[in-house]
């Protein structure tokens, strides 16, 4: 009998009572509720966050910067509203704690009270890191943990960006404000320039103004030497004037005091006294003549009369016998004769050698007749004019004094203007060469100055000077610079559909191993009647491949029309999910020949080993050295990345490497199912008694 009729009978033994066709339909449902049910649970978590309670607490206080309120807390809590990624509930930072502790709420999130303000200090001098707290508890959900890093990174970042914006948006202001500063700044660097080179010229003009200065700032020093030395002498000079006035004055105040009363009192005297001697003067200018013509002979007469007198005085008083009464007079009038005799001498004499002198008393005579006229005219008026005088010369002393006290002043500040001359020609020597020197300078500085003119020109055109429009848009890249461009080639539209690749196969897994516990893996009937072995081995497997056409049938429709699964290459998946169950029935198939009551443990530990290594949730790369080493080797591995590339796209090279190793599974499969459907033709005592029975 050929193999194919052997599985049609094989088959037709489920439809000869309700019970096996209970468990046929069972065996075709059961890959449908193992994968569907798997796929249908996990088919797109992350789209039912809002169902997940979350605490919100809001402390933020606020802040303002800039003349601005900033309020980071409620724009993230209408952030986080409008998104809707869990279902949130504003409470207490205490509720908020008491829930994730005793499970209400599965995590939270805090804005502090200081959030505001420390966002804002990003534009001052001391700026602070704002911190958005977390309070997760794994003792309620791991996983909602770790989607909550993910969620509440993206709101730091969307926080972070907007801090950024604003502090970012300060800084292209400020670039517009030095933009138009640094203009200014050229235009004033271009008037200092020409400033500078109106000073260089006249930094020349004083360098060789001073240069003259020096000759004439050194003649003047010489010059104030020399009235230096001649105040001094006008000083001891007009001192000396001022002592003498000072004499004089104090004599002619002091005859004054006594005479001026006199003078008052006695000036018709005076005046008759002064005619009296301009008389007399006269008179004796007059008789002076006669003086000195008859001094002679009075000389002579005065001699003749004092020897008369001498001769009488002898005779009537020495020789006499008795003494005359007159002696006495006698005696006087021989002395007086004698006196005037010796007078007469004296006159003779003094006219004979005075002759000379005579002459001129005679013509001062005649002077002081004039001058006692004047006297005898002024008299009456004398003490006025004695008092003006007095007077005049009392002025005349304090001018004196005034002279010597300026004297002295001028002495001192011509020594003071000598020691500021000679300062002030050293200052001008000194002024002199820093005026070349600064000349000097100021040409560099000129030079400079044109440089500086030219780079602040140069400068201001490489300032940007943003309107609002260039602001928002450079605030925005420089906000969030680097954007994850990202671009999923062949993208999965949910989580379900990630997952597919690998819940279908170990659907069909379980299928094929539930199959085999309904159907026969070697035919009885072809192995007692000693059919060939690969017959045998056929007889058993084209059955449960039958029936695995069928799960894979029905599992796909519902995938695909109940729950919404999208297959990029539906056909191609179809067909492929054909060979996969002809190789799984034929690897539990020869597990459950080979080994028996043991095999189907060996199913279970196989669909373990295959699951752990096939990298269908995580990558193979992040399990441990084992799972990594038999990756490999076991079949599932190559289906779910072979159904990833026909679910979700990408090029078809593992899904071709994937049907050889298919192929080349179930051909190996159905081969030891040959050896072992040859093996079991032959009884044996283990066959008679298994050790094990399930």
């Amino acid at each position: 009998m050929r193999s194919p009729r052997l599985a049609a009978l094989e088959l037709r033994r489920f439809g000869r009572g309700k019970l096996p066709r209970a468990a046929l339909v069972a065996l075709l449902v059961l890959p449908l509720l193992y994968g569907a049910l798997y796929l249908w649970s996990f088919w797109d978590p992350y789209g039912r966050l809002d169902r997940i309670p979350v605490a919100l607490v809001n402390d933020d206080k606020g802040a303002t910067a800039g003349g601005k309120k900033i309020s980071a807390g409620d724009d993230i809590v209408a952030g986080l509203r409008d998104s809707r990624t869990f279902d949130w509930h504003e409470v207490s930072d205490a509720q908020a704690r008491a829930g994730v502790e005793n499970g209400t709420y599965y995590l939270s999130l805090t804005m502090p009270a200081d959030l505001s303000r420390r966002i804002a200090s990003s534009s001052g001098d001391a700026p602070e890191t704002g911190a958005l707290q977390v309070r997760t508890n794994d003792a309620n959900n791991y996983i909602v943990g770790q989607i909550s890093r993910t969620v509440f990174n993206e709101v730091r970042s969307a926080a972070s960006s907007k801090a950024s914006r604003t502090f970012l948006d300060k800084i292209f202001v400020s670039f517009s404000d030095i933009h138009g500063r640094t203009v200014t700044a050229a235009e004033g660097a271009d008037r200092l320039n020409t400033g500078i080179g109106k000073a260089e010229k006249g930094s020349k003009d004083l360098a060789d103004g001073l240069k003259d200065a020096k000759s004439g700032s050194g003649r003047l020093a010489k010059g104030l030497k020399k009235l230096d030395t001649g105040a001094g002498d006008l000083q001891d000079g007009s001192r000396q004037v001022a002592d003498g006035t000072q004499a004089l004055a104090d004599k002619v105040d002091g005859v004054h005091d006594k005479a001026g009363p006199f003078l008052r009192d006695n000036g018709r005297t005076i005046g008759d006294t002064a005619r009296l001697v301009s008389d007399s003067a006269k008179t004796v200018k007059d008789n002076l003549d006669v003086l000195m013509k008859l001094a002679p002979a009075a000389d002579r007469t005065a001699h003749g009369s004092s020897a008369v007198l001498d001769a009488v005085y002898r005779a009537r008083c020495e020789t006499a016998t008795l003494p005359d009464p007159a002696c006495a007079d006698l005696k006087r009038a021989r002395t007086a004769a004698a006196e005037v005799a010796g007078v007469a001498d004296d006159l003779g004499t003094l006219v004979a050698d005075q002759n000379g002198d005579l002459r001129t008393m005679r013509a001062n005579l005649g002077t002081l007749q004039k001058q006692a006229d004047a006297l005898a005219a002024s008299a009456p008026h004398l003490a006025e004019d004695v008092d003006d005088a007095v007077k005049k010369i009392d002025e005349l002393n304090a001018g004196a004094q005034k002279v010597a006290a300026g004297a002295k002043e001028l002495h001192a500040g011509l020594g003071t203007a000598r020691t500021g001359a000679d300062t002030l020609d050293q200052g001008i020597g000194t002024a002199a060469t820093g005026a070349q020197t600064l000349n000097g300078g100021l040409y560099k500085l000129s030079d400079g100055s044109g440089k500086l003119a030219g780079g602040l020109h140069d400068g201001a055109k490489r300032i940007p000077d943003y309107d609002k429009r260039e602001r928002d848009a450079r605030t925005g890249v420089m906000a969030d610079p680097v954007q994850l461009a990202s671009h999923d080639l062949h993208k999965a539209p949910n989580y379900g559909t990630g997952f597919a690749p690998y819940f279908i196969p170990l659907s069909l897994w379980v299928g094929a191993m539930v199959a085999y516990m309904l159907i026969q893996p070697l035919n009885r009937r072809a192995l007692a009647a000693g059919s060939p072995a690969w017959r045998i081995a056929l007889a058993g497997w084209l059955p449960v491949v039958a029936v695995g056409v069928l799960q894979v049938a029905a599992l796909m429709a519902v995938l695909h029309w109940a729950i919404g699964l999208q297959m990029l290459r539906a056909a191609g998946t179809i067909g492929f999910l054909f060979l996969v169950t002809a190789c799984f029935g034929a690897i539990v198939q020869w597990l459950n020949a080979r080994f028996g009551a043991a095999g189907r443990i060996l199913v279970l530990a196989l669909l373990m080993l295959q699951l752990t290594s096939a990298g269908g949730t995580y990558p193979v790369q992040t399990s441990p050295g084992f799972f990594t080493a038999i990756h490999p080797f076991l079949p599932m591995s190559y289906i779910v990345e072979a159904l990833r590339r026909l679910i979700t796209g990408g090029g078809l090279g593992p899904v071709w490497q994937a049907c050889a190793v298919l192929a080349a599974f179930t051909a190996g499969a159905l081969t030891l199912t040959a050896l072992a459907a040859r093996r079991r033709q032959v009884w044996t005592l283990d066959r008679l008694h298994p050790e094990l029975s399930l």
